[in-house]
């Protein structure tokens, strides 16, 4: 009867124990989503910056080509470099259909990750003469964005204006917060695997 009577407290204190890291696993990830556009999200506060050269990041085409066309049109750079491998194109034509010269577009192609685009992107930056860059990426991407093209070369003033139509609604969809929570993992990844902290 004792036997029985401890097993039965033990098999309590085991699902107690795992409903409250249940529990707790659901208030961390309802955090990291509500809290994601502070905690993810990094914008200049002078979103009139007068900059040397845009940077727009592959990887996502409704939204940070529009953005990097109303920076261009608002004059805040002369000159627009879009990284990434297999964006470079579409985004060229996109921006050169809305009226930007070509003149003013630079392709980097190779990039594969967000570091490749700082690592591959920076040598064009600093043959162009580029003092002060914005970097144009989706709102939960900028922080991992701008820290990575700080960490590869920080000579360099980087501006962080991500798109602001994305950014999540009161009912998000289930496409953005894959991509949000993601983002947390490949934050600590960049800090653990290469040495490029978030903050």
């Amino acid at each position: 009867m004792e036997v029985r009577s401890c097993s039965l407290k033990l098999a309590r204190k085991r699902l107690l124990l795992a409903l409250g890291i249940l529990l707790l696993g659901a208030m961390a990830t309802l955090g990291a989503l509500l809290f994601s556009p502070n905690l993810l999200c990094v914008q200049d506060q002078n979103t009139k910056a007068k900059a040397d050269a845009i940077v727009v990041l592959g990887g996502e085409v409704l939204y940070r080509p529009p953005r990097t066309l109303e920076l261009y049109q608002e004059g805040a750079a002369p000159q627009i470099l879009v990284s990434g491998l297999g964006d470079c194109e579409e985004y060229r034509t996109l921006l050169v259909g809305k009226g930007v010269p070509q003149s003013a577009i630079q392709l980097e192609c190779r990039s594969r990750t967000t570091r490749e685009n700082a690592q591959f992107s920076v040598p064009l930056l600093r043959a162009l003469g580029a003092r002060r860059v914005i970097i144009v990426t989706s709102w939960f991407h900028s922080r991992r964005a701008l820290h990575c093209f700080r960490h590869y070369a920080p000579e360099i003033e980087f501006i962080s204006l991500p798109t602001i139509g994305d950014q999540p609604k009161p009912h998000w969809v289930a496409r953005q917060r894959g991509w949000v929570m993601k983002e947390y993992l490949k934050l600590a990844g960049y800090w653990i695997c290469y040495g490029i902290p978030p903050v």
